[in-house]
């Protein structure tokens, strides 16, 4: 007679039981080394067996790394493995030189990843000038930037939002980690240009977090007007 067990995921019987947390842990190791991009709990779920905590596996598989050389890190909602931040000066060799985001899209990516979600009058309104549609095309391009859901406002306006793409490229877990307007200003990368009237700046902190869905109101991020074109460039 079969020992029929419950599948944690769909609450269904299957017949095996699931296999011991440390062969979750390596199957999770496994599909997470070999991935191209991060993966989210539900693309390990997907692959690994019935009744498999991919969770659990990975919260361990983070324990393990920790410290290490490399270390498993979040990616906004996915995760990856990624070399360790204090030994990034041994790649440096391997680095390959990136022409620079132009400034025009330099403070546009600012704007959106400090004031998400935004609109293009938005960004045109806190720069002072209008923003091209190559601008935005290219931060979309590059995987940057993306466009979040529309503004429940006159016009029904598509709003834009950072990518995780973003996120991994500049080692953040969420906006929240962004620097804050106290470290923007101590860095010199802050004007002393006030904020667009209709976008108050945020009292201290850093960036909202947005989800998927992101959110159909005005915005939660830090909102500044003066963002420095050095902050973000694509070295």
């Amino acid at each position: 007679m079969i020992d029929a067990t419950t599948d944690a995921t769909t609450g269904g019987p299957h017949a095996f039981p699931p296999p011991p947390l440390d062969q979750q842990e390596r199957m999770a190791e496994a599909l997470l080394f070999a991935a191209t991009e991060p993966l989210r709990i539900a693309d390990l779920a997907a692959r690994m067996p019935a009744g498999c905590d991919p969770a659990e596996a990975v919260a361990s598989l983070r324990r393990r790394y920790a410290g290490r050389g490399v270390e498993l890190v979040r990616v906004g909602d996915a995760f990856a493995f990624r070399t360790a931040g204090d030994l990034g000066f041994l790649m440096q060799h391997h680095t390959v030189e990136q022409r620079r985001l132009s400034r025009a899209a330099t403070e546009t990516l600012a704007i959106v990843a400090y004031h998400q979600p935004v609109t293009r009058t938005e960004i045109e309104e806190i720069r002072g000038v209008a923003v091209s549609r190559g601008t935005l095309d290219q931060l979309i391009e590059i995987g940057w930037v993306r466009v979040g859901r529309r503004r429940q406002s006159p016009g029904r306006p598509v709003t834009f939002v950072v990518t995780d793409g973003f996120l991994d490229h500049f080692g953040l877990e969420s906006t929240r980690d962004l620097p804050g307007l106290s470290e923007l200003r101590a860095a010199g990368l802050l004007d002393a240009r006030p904020a667009a009237a209709g976008l108050p700046l945020a009292p201290g902190g850093a960036g909202s977090d947005m989800g998927d869905d992101d959110t159909d109101g005005q915005g939660g991020g830090n909102r500044d007007a003066g963002l420095s074109g050095d902050l973000f460039d694509d070295d």
